[in-house]
C-alpha cells in the first residue's frame, strides 16, 4: 500500500493529551481541524492546524457548504489528507487516548466473518458480557445477544471500527438507564468482518477507511451530530459490499476520556438515530447498483434518503 497515513480530529478544545500521543506516532500525520470556537493560535508539535482562514483559502467551495461551529467541518481534514496522498484516513476525537499497541489489523486477510445477510447485529455482545449496545443500534436490537458463531474467511476490509474502552460509544439511552462501571473494558476478542446483509453502526472515534472508501467519508450536514457519523456509516455498509468491501470491527486500542456532554441534549439530537436505521439499510439497498461508481451510488443513496425524509433537501447542494 502506498501512500501516507493521516489521523483527522476536529476539536474547540487546547491541545488534548489525546492529541499529543497521537503526535508522537511516527507513521502517522495528525490534522486538527479548527472551527470558530477553537482558541486561537492553537498549536501543537507535530500537528498539522487547519485553521479557518486556512479552509476558506484552499477549499472555498466546500467550505461555504459547511456550517461553522458544526462536527461536520472535520470533512476540511480528510480533503486535505487526500490532497497530500493519503493511502489511509484514520478517523478519532480530542478525547479518545490510544494504547501503547494502538494499531489496526490488515486491510486483506483471514478473519472469523459473521454470516451473510443477519440483518442488525449488537457487534459489542462479541467483545462484553456486559448489557451494552452501540449508539446507532435500533433499540429493538439491544437486549438480543450474539448471532450464529463467525466462519473464518479471506476478508477485504474498507473500513476497520475500533472499540474503545472506559466511555465507549454508546446512545444517551444506555447512559441515561444503565449502571456503567467507570472502569469498563472490552474484552480483547478476536477481529470480526461482517458479511453482506449484516450490519452494525460505526462511528468516527477510532476509525480507518482505505483509500478505495474515502468517498464514503462525507459526513451529512444536515442531521444532529449525534446522528451524522452514524448516518454515514449506515449508508457505507451497503454501498461497500457492491465492491465487495467490508466493515471490520477490532478490540478497544483507545480509552475515552469523555468531554463534558448534557445528555437529554444528547437524547434529543439522537431522535432520528432511534428512528431510522432500519429505514436508511433498506432505503441504500434499493437504490444502488454495483454498475454504478461508488460515488454515483452515494449520491443516488442520499438522494433517496431526502425523499424518505431522513436528510434535508439542502443535502443535496
Amino acid at each position: 500500500m502506498t501512500g501516507k497515513k493521516f489521523i483527522v480530529i476536529t476539536s474547540i478544545n487546547p491541545p488534548t493529551e489525546a492529541i499529543a500521543k497521537f503526535a508522537a506516532l511516527r507513521d502517522y500525520t495528525v490534522v486538527v481541524v479548527g472551527d470558530k470556537k477553537t482558541p486561537l493560535f492553537w498549536h501543537h508539535p507535530g500537528v498539522h492546524f487547519l485553521d479557518v482562514e486556512t479552509q476558506q483559502r484552499d477549499y472555498e467551495s466546500f467550505s461555504a457548504a459547511i456550517p461553522f461551529n458544526q462536527y461536520c467541518r472535520k470533512m476540511m481534514g480528510y480533503l486535505y489528507a487526500i490532497d497530500n496522498d493519503a493511502a489511509v484516513i484514520v478517523d478519532t476525537d480530542d478525547d479518545n487516548l490510544p494504547y501503547d499497541d494502538w494499531r489496526f489489523p490488515p486491510l486483506t486477510g483471514i478473519f472469523p466473518q459473521l454470516p451473510a445477510d443477519n440483518g442488525f447485529v449488537n457487534i459489542y455482545a462479541y467483545y462484553t458480557q456486559h448489557n451494552i449496545w452501540p449508539r446507532g443500534l435500533p433499540l429493538n436490537y439491544v437486549k438480543s445477544r450474539e448471532p450464529a458463531s463467525p466462519v473464518t474467511n479471506t476478508c477485504h476490509v474498507g473500513v476497520w471500527q475500533g472499540l474503545v474502552d472506559l466511555d465507549p460509544d454508546v446512545d444517551a439511552v444506555y447512559r441515561l438507564v444503565a449502571k456503567h462501571p467507570d472502569d469498563f473494558k472490552f474484552d480483547a476478542a478476536s477481529d470480526i468482518v461482517l458479511n453482506d446483509g449484516t450490519f452494525t453502526p460505526f462511528n468516527s472515534q477510532n476509525t480507518m477507511f482505505t483509500r478505495s472508501c474515502f468517498g464514503l467519508l462525507y459526513l451529512p450536514v444536515t442531521v444532529t451530530f449525534r446522528f451524522t457519523d452514524i448516518l454515514r456509516g449506515l449508508v457505507a455498509q451497503p454501498i461497500m459490499a457492491m465492491y465487495g468491501l467490508h466493515l471490520g470491527v477490532t478490540k478497544a486500542t483507545v480509552y475515552q476520556l469523555r468531554n463534558p456532554h448534557d445528555l437529554m441534549d444528547d437524547f434529543k439530537d439522537e431522535i432520528n438515530l432511534y428512528l431510522y436505521p432500519e429505514t436508511v439499510i433498506d432505503t441504500v439497498q434499493r437504490v444502488i447498483s454495483s454498475s454504478h461508481t461508488m460515488l454515483r451510488n452515494l449520491h443516488l443513496a442520499y438522494q433517496a434518503l431526502v425523499e424518505e425524509n431522513v436528510v434535508e433537501p439542502a443535502e443535496m447542494g
